[in-house]
């Protein structure tokens, strides 16, 4: 289960890469794979095979869907499968994405805490 309110795990890379990509508009599989490159500035690229294992578990769980919509037919392969996120994948994306504005707020205070008051141990 993913973090969609019930669960308190955290998104895996790849699982909020793919969410991310599908939160501004429906996309097939190389399209969520370009966009997850570049939301995550390089540092996230998924084989074929680790992308679709992905889809399929977010779909099983209600996370995403195949899109019933498709782009005109002149700017589309009809090999395609597009995904779309679901309302519960939406709320999945966001509770991950407030989860990490916490962790970060706190990592923030904490190494502010640290420059102020450094404290040296002696053995």
């Amino acid at each position: 289960m993913y973090n969609s309110g019930m669960s308190t795990k955290p998104l895996t890379p790849t699982v909020f890469y793919i969410l991310l990509a599908l939160s501004e508009q429906n996309r097939h599989g190389y399209d969520i794979l370009k966009r997850s490159v570049l939301d995550s500035e390089g540092q996230v690229r998924m084989a074929a095979g680790t992308l679709y294992n992905a889809l399929q578990r977010l779909v099983d769980d209600g996370l995403v869907v195949e899109a019933g919509e498709r782009p005109a037919p002149e700017r589309d392969d009809e090999r395609r499968r597009y995904y779309t996120l679901t309302e519960r994948g939406r709320q999945a994306l966001v509770a991950e994405v407030e989860r990490m504005g916490r962790a970060v707020q706190r990592a923030e205070e904490q190494i502010a805490r640290g420059r102020k008051g450094r404290t040296t141990w002696t053995t």
